[in-house]
């Protein structure tokens, strides 16, 4: 019997790199999903893998984009607003999240859902409607764009007249939005929580806005776990690094290398377990 495999791949910024490794276990034991779900960077990495690319490959892709400082900084230095008076306007919510998309997705990520080879849905916040919203077909670099629009660092997506922001807002571990029929549902929390800096106690006004945001997102991923579980739950070793780290992309991979045997062990247990019930 094929195993039918849902991979849930939560938001939490830069922390969501340690996502591939779980891809990469998955695919180590010979077991391709079957659904996967996204929210924010986990829709970036989930996309990827929906569209064909294998663990190993999302984990060289990450390595190989954030390796040089350089290149990086002149991409984002291309996401800056065009106009000034688009500083203005924008606040601190400058960046282009679209244009986002465009320059660091992998080419592979096809622009719609159809184009997919694994079934894939993307979470975002209905902003004037105060509600998640998921995308399972259409413009799907759009969809990321709208799930990866946190707040504070890029402008609010607008799809079909909507106006969209960060997935995380309203469902930061879509493990709910996997089919109902599958064997296996492993959701991956990379939420985590602020981080202190060493001989400072009082966060800047920037972390406390995010650090905030991480509250608000445990808090709702909590009350979820309330009432429903996925069979399995990763929670990366990520509290040491901040939303905004992909520059540290090398060390957060290396920091949470360990969760492929782990995702490797609870796979294995639950199959073992599952075998000696019937």
């Amino acid at each position: 019997m094929t195993l039918r495999i849902g991979v849930a791949l939560g938001g939490g910024g830069a922390r969501g790199l340690a996502h591939v490794h779980v891809l990469e276990a998955l695919d180590e034991l010979g077991l391709q999903p079957s659904a996967i779900s996204g929210c924010s960077i986990g829709a970036i990495i989930g996309a990827g893998r929906a569209a064909g690319l294998t663990g190993k490959d999302l984990h060289e892709v990450v390595a190989a984009t954030f390796r040089n400082a350089g290149e990086v900084w002149s991409r984002v230095w291309q996401l800056r607003p065009k106009r000034l008076g688009d500083i203005f306007t924008s606040g601190f919510s400058q960046f282009d999240a679209e244009r986002t998309v465009e320059i660091f997705v992998p080419e592979v990520v096809p622009y719609d859902f159809k184009y997919l080879s694994i079934p894939f849905s993307v979470v975002t916040t209905d902003f004037y409607e105060c509600r998640e919203c998921e995308f399972t077909d259409g413009p799907l670099r759009a969809a990321i764009a709208a799930s990866i629009a946190i707040p504070v660092v890029f402008r609010p997506v607008e799809i079909n007249n909507r106006v969209y922001i960060d997935g995380g807002v309203s469902n930061p571990l879509p493990f709910d939005k996997l089919p109902a029929d599958v064997d296996i549902s492993i959701a991956v929390d990379v939420v985590g929580g602020p981080v202190r800096r060493p001989g400072r106690n009082r966060p800047s006004a920037t972390e406390a806005v995010f650090g905030a945001s991480q509250i608000l997102m445990q808090s709702v991923l909590a009350e979820k776990l309330k009432t429903r579980h996925p069979d399995i739950l990763i929670k990366p070793p990520v509290d040491a690094f901040r939303v905004l780290d992909f520059m540290k992309a090398s060390a957060i991979l290396k920091a949470t290398q360990p969760i492929k045997d782990e995702v490797k062990r609870k796979v294995e247990a639950l199959l073992e377990q599952r075998e000696a019930a019937e």
